[in-house]
C-alpha cells in the first residue's frame, strides 16, 4: 500500500468532516488530486532503502531542511509523515520540539528489530497510527499514544475473493488449472536470490504434477528482463508473466509461492495457501538475525502469533523443501479449509476503514481531546 494511496485515504476522509481544511507537503498524484499543495517531489522519497539513499543523500537533507523552516515559519495545526521513517522521524522531532502536534503512520518495523528506536519516536511523535494490531500492542507496552487503524487493503479486497473473475480477467478460464503464482520480489537482489530457486521448485512441483502451470507478475520493466533471462534455462516451463497485476494473479493461482514481505499480506486477504521464502547475502542475514525480536517474519504468522504458513529461510530454502511444502499447498483437504478460514477471521480484523479511524484520531488530536490510547 503506497503513501501516496494512504495519505489521499486519509485527506479526503479528513475534508469530509472539515470541508475548509488546507494540505501541504509532499506527495504523489492521489494526494495532489484529493487537494494537496506538493511542496517537493514525491519521488525523491521513493529511494528510501539501504543504498540509493546515500546517493541522494544531499537532495533528501536539503528537502528536509525546506520543510522544516517551511513549518516551523508557518506551523500547521498537525504534522503527519506517511511511512519513510528515515526522513520523517527527523523532520517530526524537530516539529515536535517547536510545539507542533506530530502524528506518525505506518509504524517502522521497530517491534521487529532496532527497537531502541522507540527512544526517538516517543520523543518525536504525539501519536502513531498503525496497520496491525500487534503494532499497537507494540506502543502500548512503551507508552506512546497510539491508534490501530486497520489496512486499508482490507477494506479494498473482498473477504470471499472470485477466483474465476480473476482468470477471466487475466485471459483464462475458470477451468484452467491447477495454477501456481511465483512472485520472488520486486527488488533486483531478491531475485538474485529467489528467482532461480523459485523456477526449480516449479520444475520439481511440475514433474509431481504435470498439469500445473505457473504465474509470475513482474512489478516493473526492469524485473520483467530479468525474470526472462532466467527463463531462458527453463525452456519447457509452462510459465506466464504479467506485467503487474500481482493481486489478479494472486486471486486467479491456487497457491502462491512469494518472498517475504507485504505480499504475504496480500495473499493471506486473497485467501490463498502459500509457501513464504527468503534468501539474501551471508552477512546481511548475520546481522538481522541478530537484531530480530520476532518469532516470525511473514505476517499471516505474526499476524496469528502461530504457524499458519511455512517459512523457509537462508539454508532452508532448498528445492526439496519448497517443492514439498508448495504441493501441500495445492492439495485439497480439512488443513487447507482451516487455513483459509483463519485467514477470514484475520482479514476482519484488518478491515473497519483505516482512512476514517485515521482521520478521527487526527482530528481529536488536533482538537485538543485525548485520543483512545487503546483503539
Amino acid at each position: 500500500m503506497s503513501g501516496d494511496r494512504l495519505g489521499a485515504s486519509l485527506m479526503l476522509a479528513i475534508r469530509a468532516r472539515v470541508p475548509e481544511v488546507q494540505f501541504e507537503g509532499i506527495g504523489g498524484p492521489l494526494m495532489k488530486a484529493a487537494g494537496l499543495d506538493s511542496l517537493y517531489p514525491m519521488e525523491a522519497l521513493s529511494v528510501m532503502g539501504l543504498v540509493e539513499p546515500l546517493k541522494n543523500l544531499p537532495e533528501l537533507l536539503r528537502m528536509r531542511r525546506g520543510l522544516s523552516r517551511h513549518f516551523l515559519s508557518r506551523p500547521p495545526a498537525a504534522f503527519i509523515g506517511i511511512d519513510a521513517p528515515d526522513f520523517n522521524l527527523g523532520l517530526e522531532l524537530k516539529l515536535h520540539g517547536a510545539g507542533i502536534k506530530t502524528v506518525h503512520y505506518v509504524s517502522p518495523s521497530v517491534w521487529a528489530w532496532r527497537q531502541g528506536r522507540i527512544k526517538k519516536i516517543a520523543r518525536a511523535v504525539d501519536h502513531m497510527l498503525t496497520l496491525l494490531p500487534f503494532e499497537a500492542d507494540f506502543y502500548r507496552r512503551h507508552k506512546v499514544p497510539v491508534t490501530f487503524v486497520g489496512h486499508p487493503l482490507a477494506d479494498e479486497l473482498p473477504l470471499e475473493p472470485n477466483r474465476d473473475a480473476a482468470r477471466t480477467a487475466l485471459g483464462m478460464t475458470a477451468d484452467d488449472g491447477p495454477l501456481l503464482a511465483i512472485l520472488p520480489g520486486s527488488r533486483k537482489g531478491e531475485i538474485e536470490h529467489l528467482g532461480c530457486l523459485f523456477l526449480e521448485t516449479a520444475q520439481r512441483c511440475q514433474q509431481a504434477l504435470p498439469a500445473l502451470r505457473f504465474l509470475i507478475p513482474a512489478a516493473n520493466a526492469a524485473r520483467r528482463q530479468q525474470l526472462d533471462a532466467l527463463l531462458r534455462d527453463f525452456p519447457n516451463l509452462p510459465v506466464q508473466i504479467f506485467d503487474g497485476q500481482s493481486h489478479e494473479v494472486m486471486a486467479a493461482a491456487d497457491a502462491v509461492l512469494l518472498a517475504s514481505g507485504t505480499t504475504a499480506l496480500e495473499a493471506m486477504l486473497l485467501k490463498k495457501p502459500m509457501v513464504v521464502s527468503y534468501k539474501t547475502g551471508w552477512l546481511s542475514h548475520a546481522i538481522i538475525s541478530r537484531m530480530l525480536k520476532v518469532p516470525y517474519v511473514s505476517l499471516p504468522n505474526l499476524l496469528a502469533g502461530e504457524t499458519l504458513v511455512p517459512e523457509l529461510l537462508q539454508k532452508e530454502a532448498t528445492v526439496d523443501q519448497l517443492s514439498e511444502q508448495v504441493l501441500a499447498a495445492l492439495g485439497e483437504s480439512d488443513q487447507r479449509s482451516a487455513l483459509l478460514q483463519r485467514f477470514t477471521e484475520l482479514h476482519r480484523t484488518l478491515r473497519g476503514g483505516a482512512g476514517e479511524r485515521a482521520a478521527n484520531a487526527v482530528l481529536s488530536l488536533m482538537e485538543g481531546e485525548k485520543v483512545n490510547v487503546g483503539s
